[in-house]
């Protein structure tokens, strides 16, 4: 069988390890930081996470969904904070039992990597840094980070889930000469803060909510805790009048949240100590082509495309790459190449469509979520869903609650947009017209 070498043990490459390890190959799996398993989790940068249709299919087709998310929270809706405190909570889809789940990275990370060292056959390094990857000999040239050796780890092919800003994909855009790259970023950072769980240890909000405080051209959301403490994350702009750059001291900070945000201030005793003390993050879009270098090197998840946080379907798109893989090498057992070849052209034009989609939904949930009219488009599709079963399907419950591809779900949401208008300005005219003829 052959030898896979794995550059990163994140979320998607604890998964594709256990994938490839299930098949039968030899896979060696190096991490550039510590065993999370140890307690090594850096703090301030996406703790939690949604969990979804397409990343919980991933985990049941290698028989761990149960063990992996035994603690997730599910999130039946959006509970939309006004600025007066007023709340409005929008479910996410017509049927209740469709929900999203708010998931410990730490957690499903241990489970992914445990899962795949079930398989005798998968060996997992941590504290091993990739410094670069020879393509043509499918070589790592890795450094032990604890020990400061250098090491060279070859096999069939090397698979770079190292995530946005991977080195398996940079060796790529050194070698090949029409590699394609694109990376753009938004203007808008992240920093998160905590809402910490009540004196006697309950929850202060709706736990089976996402929170949204929508302000136009920025928002805070929070997600539940199994510990029942809430992770908010604060998307504002870097610069600007009223920005990151511009708000520096604690007066500041604390004027901004008594300003917009005064239901969560009270909640959020460490704020000034969290803002002070956690990351800004940045937001990029990146998109790539090829993803493969003949049958030597693939790269998957952020590292191929990696998506801004706005549909919470990152997470969600790797796992799908990781079960598409799997089919592919399953389809050309003895062709490696075509299989990459496959996997690349079954995923490139749906994460290009899911990176669209991100970028619009960051701009529904700061702004349109807000407003009366945005709440009765929601009510409308609902309403359509519900009359037209398996015929009328949202977007987001197209996204979110199935495993349409994201390319076929934008086409699809698009042409019944525009059915519905067409429909909405007949039955106008159709009124404006009775209305002429009975009272000539």
């Amino acid at each position: 069988m052959a030898k896979f070498v794995l550059i990163g043990s994140g979320l998607a490459g604890g998964l594709l390890a256990a994938y490839l390890g299930r098949r039968g190959y030899d896979v060696d799996l190096y991490e550039r930081r510590a065993d999370p398993r140890e307690g090594n989790i850096v703090g301030g940068r996406s703790i939690n996470l949604a969990i979804s249709t397409r990343g919980i299919h991933a985990l049941e087709k290698i028989g761990i969904a149960d063990e992996a998310l035994q603690h997730a929270i599910p999130m039946r809706g959006r509970m939309i904070h006004d600025k007066s405190g007023a709340l409005h909570f929008s479910p996410y889809d017509v049927d209740p039992n469709n929900c999203i789940n708010s998931i410990g990275r730490a957690a499903l990370n241990t489970t992914l990597i445990e899962a795949a060292q079930r398989y005798s056959n998968v060996r997992v390094h941590f504290n091993h840094r990739c410094i670069e990857v020879d393509l043509d000999s499918a070589t790592a040239h890795l450094l032990n980070t604890s020990t400061n050796q250098p090491l060279d780890s070859s096999g069939d092919a090397v698979i770079g889930v190292d995530g946005a800003f991977s080195a398996v994909r940079q060796s790529m855009q050194r070698k090949i000469g029409t590699f394609q790259y694109d990376e753009s970023y938004l203007a808008h950072g992240y920093k998160e803060l905590t809402i910490p769980p009540g004196p006697d240890g309950s929850w202060r909000m709706e736990k089976h909510a996402l929170h949204i405080w929508p302000r136009k051209s920025f928002m805070m959301i929070a997600l539940p805790n199994p510990d029942r403490s809430f992770t908010c994350t604060l998307f504002w702009e870097f610069e600007g009048e009223r920005s990151f750059g511009t708000t520096k001291t604690d007066e500041d900070v604390r004027r901004f949240f008594e300003e917009e945000f005064p239901d969560a201030v009270p909640l959020m005793p460490t704020l000034l100590e969290d803002f002070k003390n956690n990351p800004t993050g940045s937001l990029v879009t990146i998109r790539c082509a090829p993803w493969y270098y003949r049958d030597k090197v693939c790269i998957l998840g952020d590292a191929a495309h990696a998506v801004v946080p706005f549909y919470g379907q990152g997470m969600n798109a790797a796992f799908e790459d990781c079960v598409v893989l799997d089919e592919c090498l399953e389809k050309f057992p003895d062709n490696r190449e075509r299989a990459f070849s496959e996997y690349f052209s079954r995923r490139k034009e749906n994460t290009d469509a899911l990176a669209d989609l991100a970028i619009g939904n960051f701009i529904e949930m700061r702004d349109k979520t807000a407003s009366k009219t945005f709440r009765a488009k929601k009510k409308l599709d609902h309403l359509l869903e519900a009359a037209l079963p398996g015929i009328y399907r949202p977007l987001y419950t197209m996204v979110t609650f199935t495993r349409l591809p994201y390319a076929e779900a934008a086409r699809r949401a698009r042409l019944q947009d525009r059915i519905v208008f067409a429909g909405i300005v007949a039955l106008t005219l159709s009124i404006l017209l009775l209305s002429i003829l009975l009272f000539r």
